[in-house]
């Protein structure tokens, strides 16, 4: 069992930046990959970003492209996400996903939330224009 929590959301005008965690407990987190979904009011969860095991491998949405990093720290069990440059169209809840296959299935598969065995609560992102 993965247990998620999210944190770090808030209120941030637009072109301003947070980093959300998200922290992970029990003792198998290092092997799975984890990744970063959003839900803005009225739409659909879509994908953020992924992270293989060792940080190897990490893969972005279009959209957050060159704005957004992953990274993580496996040795606190914590996942990260740089989110810089921020739009108001980047408004939504923000959740952490743990995929125990460790992105087996390749990056693609990866953007799919069924994908995904452990879901966190979500934070709360909102930008201002």
């Amino acid at each position: 069992q993965v247990q998620l929590v999210e944190s770090g959301g808030g209120l941030v005008q637009a072109g301003g930046s947070l980093r959300l965690s998200c922290a992970a407990s029990g003792r198998t987190f290092s092997r799975y990959a984890m990744g970063w979904f959003r839900q803005a009011p009225g739409k659909e969860r879509e994908f953020v970003a992924v992270i293989r095991w060792n940080g190897g491998i990490t893969y972005y949405a279009d959209s957050v492209k060159g704005r957004f990093t992953i990274s993580r720290d496996n040795a606190k069990n914590t996942v990260y996400l740089q989110m810089n440059s921020l739009k108001p169209e980047d408004t939504a809840v923000y959740y952490c996903a743990a995929d125990s296959m460790d992105m087996f299935a390749g990056p693609l598969r990866a953007t799919m939330s069924d994908t995904y065995d452990y879901w966190g609560q979500g934070t709360q992102v909102t930008v201002s224009s």
